[in-house]
């Protein structure tokens, strides 16, 4: 297995520190099913967003509707 550094704010290394201690887990442990659970939740972003300039000036704000477009469109899954 490889290792990772992972750097933390001090609050939430304290809420990790306590909910390990609490479930009487390691701290890796609960970062590694947190870290899994969120890549097999993650949807990729449309092909080519954010890779090419729109020429769009208000594209971050409309983020949102651009994608329900793609998606719509069936450009996206």
């Amino acid at each position: 297995m490889t290792a990772l550094t992972v750097q933390l704010d001090d609050e939430l290394l304290k809420r990790l520190r306590d909910l390990a201690a609490a479930q009487q887990r390691k701290e890796a442990d609960i970062v590694r099913e947190a870290v899994a659970d969120y890549v097999r939740s993650a949807r990729p972003f449309p092909i080519g967003m954010g890779k090419y300039h729109s020429g769009r000036p208000d594209g971050s704000e409309r983020a949102g509707d651009l994608i329900r477009e793609a998606v719509k469109d069936g450009q996206w899954p």
